[in-house]
């Protein structure tokens, strides 16, 4: 006898390294180069319609991508690491915001650099406060970043390389600028170029070209290069927190159900609330929520690190928040953000 979850109806994808190229193209994710000139918008749309015209090539009765989404808008002269998800996998935008970003910038100085610049570009390694431009898309209103690491790779005359790795949402424009007014000589960004998002960076970053490319060699029977290309959009979640739970409980989830402790194999010590893990804070000491502050609540609320649930065979199933213990006999575990199936 066939068990109805075997069959078609099975809302769970095959593994990561076994779906077909119109299953990996509608939920993948590409480690986009995004060239100087056009916007994130356009380069988002190019991609969306190059995988469209191969999808309706190799499965014209299958549905087209229904989009795509990047990792976080870069101005149309900014180059670099742009994240790109494709199809289903746009659920899971919000991830690139838990992941820091890596630039590399040519601070452009307004005058001869003081003998304590290096101790001036050091000052902003710290948590910084910012108030977004004008023309950005959030309210400016005036908030902390954290610029975890900031090197100052080298000065020649009146410019200056930087290498920065940020929480995401720093205005790098908006530093360079403070940069130049704490040092006294004033200063501004000119080439920017993107080098990490987290779990990417530029090591293996791929075009525009070699996306069209790939694709032309699928729709004729290569999948290599595409399948190089186009990576099983699980590859964005590996910087997050796993649980994995059992496939009984996956099949559950996607009709909206969350993850209870029996279905739970196996949680990451990172994904548990301070109150569970081992290392929780003692003796007064509260523990810290996702902005810093020290605002203290109940387990959950003050510790809600996003975790991304898997299958044992690796595939995605969702997005959520480890709310209970995984060794109790019942009860929620992982309440859901983003249901992936």
């Amino acid at each position: 006898m066939t068990d109805a979850s075997d069959t078609d109806a099975d809302p769970l994808r095959a593994p990561p390294g076994e779906r077909s190229v119109p299953e990996l193209l509608r939920f993948g994710v590409v480690n986009l180069d995004k060239p100087a000139g056009p916007s994130s918008h356009q380069v988002s749309a190019w991609v969306r319609d190059a995988i469209d015209g191969t999808l309706a090539a190799l499965d014209p009765e299958g549905p087209p991508t229904g989009g795509v989404a990047h990792s976080g808008t870069l101005d149309p002269k900014v180059t670099g690491c742009l994240p790109t998800l494709t199809g289903d996998a746009t659920r899971m935008a919000q991830v690139f915001l838990e992941g820091a970003k890596e630039y590399v910038a040519v601070l452009e100085i307004h005058g001869p650099p003081p003998a304590d610049f290096h101790e001036v570009v050091a000052e902003f390694e710290d948590e910084i406060y910012q108030k977004p431009p004008r023309k950005s898309a959030v309210s400016r209103r005036l908030r902390t970043r954290t610029v975890h690491e900031l090197d100052l790779l080298e000065v020649a005359d009146r410019r200056a390389l930087l290498r920065i790795r940020c929480e995401s949402g720093t205005y790098v424009r908006k530093l360079c600028h403070d940069i130049g007014l704490a040092a006294g000589i004033g200063a501004h960004m000119g080439h920017l170029r993107r080098s990490a998002t987290d779990p990417f960076d530029d090591r293996d970053l791929r075009t525009l070209q070699d996306l069209v490319d790939a694709l032309a060699w699928a729709e004729d029977g290569d999948e290599e290069m595409l399948r190089d290309v186009v990576r099983p959009a699980e590859d964005a979640l590996t910087h997050l927190p796993a649980v994995t739970v059992a496939r009984s409980a996956a099949r559950n989830v996607a009709t909206g159900a969350p993850v209870y402790a029996p279905g739970v194999i196996d949680v990451d010590d990172a994904a548990l609330p301070a109150g569970l893990r081992g290392d929780a804070p003692t003796d007064g000491d509260a523990p810290i929520d996702a902005d810093g502050d020290g605002t203290s609540g109940d387990v959950a609320a003050s510790d809600p690190s996003l975790v991304a649930c898997f299958t044992p065979d690796g595939t995605a199933v969702c997005l959520g928040h480890v709310v209970g213990d995984p060794d109790a006999e019942s009860g929620t575990v992982v309440d859901l953000e983003r249901v992936l199936l």
